[in-house]
């Protein structure tokens, strides 16, 4: 008679032989035949319901171990610059076992995110569970999975008797995720998790996770950014190395530095502004062949000095690419021992800095510049109110003595460059920037405008200047750098902003080469218009997206042939590799481009620009998360807003008053069908003639706000002061309701000559 193996006997003869795991595997390693065999069928299945091992199709493994050849995600580096990898087919009830990267010669350079298929060895008395050797790459990051899902979920968890589920935060995804028992990670009911695929998708029924993370109350009010860094794998902590470096760092002192610590230099910034990297000081030039001109200094915070290549607060901060910035929180990309500290321009306290003095003409031409690596002390932390009160004429106690040496000399500088930047005409977009105050507790107290103060626009000029003048002094030594470069629109984006111009009674120069100022002169014919933010909206979309090249193309936005980042190295990684190549180029000494960062200025471009736009995903998400929560105490609540995007499913609305958008689903508007025109951006109703379009003035009743997603349904009441019939709701496109949502008499007949003047308009494009 065949013996039956025990249990035991079974389990250790798996975990010695994890390649040779099958059924048949098994029963040929104990001789087992014939009938015995659904002898050990029935043994296997007791194993697996006992958590023991885990079926996968035709074999069997220890949920605890990782199979020999297994899917996993890249990790790190970490203070050592070593990436280890995750399993994302990990079972067991343990903590995810740690899988250190062997590289061979030939193995491609792997990032984090990256998806691999690696061969793994388990071994004994490390600090890592396994050893993990590239087969191949299989792609993806923080967003795709192997077929093309996400792999790493944030979302709700709601607990059952078998498990649980997540419902994803996450207003693009509606697939919900299967949580095993054994995976949930001791999360509870209504908890925000982040959790991670495990195994391969199936056809049939819910995808499969692993809660890896939890993360507390959805509902409380600082989970909200919370969400948006985990969501978009923004580095929120820094290692250890990092912060123990960045707190052995010094205060710089004048060896090898120029004396500006008696120059009136002062800070302007935000009245909560918690760092300060930039500070000026301007005064009338005295030189006789320049009259009427002005001598404006800038000075930036000498971060290349503290944070030198190849370190670990290099490495971080590259990894990092920028600060990114939250109503309720910064992370920023510097420890706070330099961003808020020694790299912070702090009132009365000697400072590193790289400063440029810059001679400009009486019409605020710039005739000249030069660089300095020094040393300076801010005579005074300013705020950009009480820097214009005092220039409108009440003078704070703080600013009364500055009025005469600091701050009348830099308006004078200031108004110098504004009429150059007439003449130069930048694009000159207005649209009313937002901000979201908290109260005490994290919750939201209102919703305020910012107020766009000649404060404001003064520093921004004068940064602007430095920026150019940083790209220029690099050109002229030859020295590598990081250009910011923003390109002309696409010829498609512009035809579509003729399309919305034309439709909005505007014209759009055509038949030459587009310049900022053609683009000028179209919002100048919207300004005071109801289209002024239609057209300004629409001139930002037509925009390509501006990022970080080592090659110079221009910046069109600017109407500026070279540009580049010089003016905030504590928050943006491009500004650093700038102050870097300055420092190459004068031969100020330590600090500077070493071959390495040259050899990778290309990767390093690509790298932060798409940081960047992770940031301003991340913050836009946050806001919008921020403003449901405002939104849902007003339920019910009608306000006013304007059409600001049109799609086949429903048209987008963006509210006046808080600057929330919000989706009207197209069932919810009378019982029509709707024609959807994409290239004139409108919708139609087959019975009415009722046509929607962009930057129609409408009225509509907030109906639904989810917080954990920033999403808002809104159902739209009226049009132009018009009021629309209500759909059923369960009324899809195709439905037909005669007469419903009829306007008057006059309104069918004038929307239907601006539908045939649409459609004349769109044939012509055609031809």
């Amino acid at each position: 008679m065949t013996r039956i193996p025990s249990k035991a006997e079974i389990l250790e003869w798996i975990s010695q032989n994890p390649t040779q795991t099958s059924k048949r595997d098994i029963a040929r390693a104990f001789g087992i035949k014939g009938a015995a065999r659904i002898e050990l069928k029935q043994l296997l299945r007791a194993l697996a319901a006992e958590g023991h091992l885990e079926k996968r199709k035709k074999t069997y493994r220890d949920p605890e171990t990782l199979p020999p050849v297994s899917v996993c995600e890249v990790v790190g580096p970490d203070a050592d610059g070593d990436l280890s990898a995750r399993p994302l087919e990990f079972h067991g009830s343990g903590p995810e076992p740690r899988i250190a990267l062997v590289a061979r010669d030939g193995d491609p350079a792997l990032g984090a995110g990256e998806r691999v298929l690696l061969r793994l060895t388990a071994v004994d008395g490390e600090d890592h569970a396994y050893e993990g050797r590239l087969i191949r790459r299989i792609g993806g990051g923080p967003d795709g999975g192997a077929d093309g899902g996400p792999r790493t979920i944030l979302g709700i968890f709601r607990s059952h008797s078998e498990g649980g589920r997540i419902v994803p935060i996450d207003k693009k995804q509606d697939l919900e995720w299967m949580i095993p028992e054994e995976a949930t990670g001791g999360a509870q009911d209504g908890e925000l998790v982040e959790a991670r695929q495990s195994g391969p998708r199936n056809r049939m029924g819910l995808p499969r996770a692993r809660v890896v993370a939890r993360l507390g109350d959805p509902s409380q009010p600082r989970a909200v950014s919370l969400i948006a860094i985990h969501q978009h794998g923004i580095p929120d902590a820094f290692p250890a190395a990092v912060t123990q470096e960045a707190e052995r760092a010094k205060p710089a002192g004048l060896s090898g530095r120029e004396d500006l610590r008696g120059m009136p230099f002062v800070t302007i910034d935000p009245h909560d502004a918690r760092d300060h990297d930039d500070a000026c000081m301007a005064e009338p030039d005295t030189d006789p062949g320049n009259p009427g001109g002005h001598i404006l200094w800038v000075a930036i915070a000498d971060v290349a000095h503290y944070v030198r290549p190849g370190s670990a607060l290099d490495a971080e901060a590259l990894k990092r690419g920028n600060s990114t910035y939250f109503p309720d929180r910064v992370v920023p990309m510097l420890p706070d021992r330099l961003s808020g500290d020694l790299c912070s321009l702090h009132e009365d306290v000697p400072r590193a800095c790289i400063a440029v003095r810059m001679v400009l003409d009486a019409d605020g031409n710039k005739i000249a510049h030069r660089f300095v690596r020094g040393l300076m002390r801010s005579a005074a932390s300013l705020h950009y109110e009480e820097v214009q009160a005092a220039r409108d004429g009440t003078p704070s106690a703080r600013t009364e003595p500055l009025m005469e040496t600091v701050i009348t000399p830099l308006y004078g500088a200031f108004e110098a460059l504004r009429a150059a930047r007439a003449r130069r005409q930048p694009l000159d977009l207005e649209l009313p920037e937002r901000k979201i105050e908290l109260d005490a507790e994290g919750r939201v107290a209102s919703i305020a405008f910012r107020k766009r103060l000649d404060a404001h626009k003064m520093i921004e000029e004068f940064m602007i200047l430095a920026n150019v003048a940083a790209a220029e002094e690099l050109i002229t030594r030859r020295t590598p750098l990081l250009f910011r470069v923003h390109e002309e629109p696409t010829a498609e984006k512009l035809e579509a902003l003729r399309e919305v111009a034309q439709a909005s009674g505007m014209t759009l120069a055509k038949g030459q080469v587009l310049q900022t100022r053609h683009l000028n002169a179209l919002l100048a014919q919207a300004e005071a218009t109801t289209f002024d933010e239609l057209i300004n909206m629409s001139t930002l979309r037509a925009m390509t997206q501006a990022y970080y090249s080592p090659e110079n193309f221009g910046h069109f936005g600017l109407a500026l042939r070279s540009y580049a980042h010089f003016t905030s190295p504590i928050r943006r990684y491009a500004d650093l590799v700038v102050h870097r190549a300055l420092v190459s180029a004068h031969g100020w000494g330590e600090g500077g481009l070493s071959a390495e960062e040259v050899a990778e200025l290309e990767a390093t471009a690509k790298h932060i620009s798409e940081t960047e736009r992770r940031s301003m995903v991340a913050e836009r998400d946050t806001n919008d998360r921020y403003l449901a929560a405002f939104l849902s105490e007003r339920m019910g609540s009608e306000a006013v807003g304007r059409i600001s995007g049109i799609q086949r499913f429903g048209l987008f609305v963006k509210l006046d008053e808080t600057g929330a958008d919000g989706l009207v689903p197209i069932g919810s508007i009378s019982g029509e069908y709707w024609r959807h025109d994409a290239e004139a951006q409108t919708l139609t109703g087959s019975d009415s003639g009722l046509v929607l379009a962009l930057g129609q003035k409408v009225t509509v009743r907030l109906a639904e706000a989810t917080p954990e997603t920033g999403g808002l349904v809104l159902q739209l009441l009226e049009i132009e002061g018009d009021p629309v019939a209500q759909g059923s709701g369960s009324r899809g496109r195709g439905s037909r309701r005669p007469g419903a949502g009829a306007p008057t008499r006059r309104k069918a007949v004038r929307a239907k000559a601006k539908a045939d003047k649409t459609r004349k308009k769109v044939k012509r494009t055609r031809r």
